[in-house]
């Protein structure tokens, strides 16, 4: 719940993001200073569809943000891109070690968009990083059926196996999903 002077902050931040005024994008840098850390991805995601930021906004946040602003940016695509113009902020935040990045990066904008080669290193990146994969949206559909990423998930078990290492649990999980769909289902 925020305070009422990060409510009143709030409520000036978005009239600010409506009108499209210079302050909005101080606002979305400040917005954990104000409302709580917390609350920060859920506000600037807020001041994102307020302002209706489009591909070129987001992209020049994106790049000029912290970690945070960057994952907001990442949350905010499914409701504010139809199309895969943003696709290189996903791909940027998979090839960091942020947890909270690629968490963020394989939302539902991601599950619409990337590409199968790409998505299945994501997944393996999930495993690797041990980001859980319960935050890879659209996980169930696009694993079914899917050869590759089976063979790409044994051969990651048989490696972490031959180095002694645990197989994360998760591996299997996702390793079930990719079974061949039958009739019956």
């Amino acid at each position: 719940m925020l305070t009422d002077s990060a409510r009143r902050w709030l409520d000036e931040a978005l009239t600010a993001a409506a009108a499209r005024t210079s302050l909005w994008e101080l606002r979305f840098a400040s917005a954990g200073r104000h409302c709580g850390q917390e609350h920060a991805d859920s506000v600037r995601v807020l001041l994102l569809k307020e302002a209706r930021a489009d591909a070129t906004t987001l992209t020049r946040l994106y790049h000029h943000g912290t970690a945070a602003e960057r994952r907001a940016v990442l949350l905010s695509l499914p409701a504010l891109l139809t199309g895969p113009q943003a696709l290189p902020l996903v791909e940027d935040a998979l090839r960091t070690h942020d947890t909270t990045l690629i968490a963020a990066a394989l939302g539902p904008y991601a599950a619409s968009h990337l590409a199968p080669h790409s998505w299945r290193h994501a997944v393996l990146k999930c495993l690797f990083t041990g980001v859980p994969v319960d935050t890879v949206a659209g996980l169930a559909h696009r694993a079914r059926g899917d050869a590759e990423l089976a063979r790409m998930l044994t051969d990651f078990a048989a490696e972490r196996t031959a180095a002694g290492r645990p197989v994360p649990d998760d591996l299997h999980r996702v390793l079930t999903l990719t079974a061949a769909p039958t009739e019956d289902s």
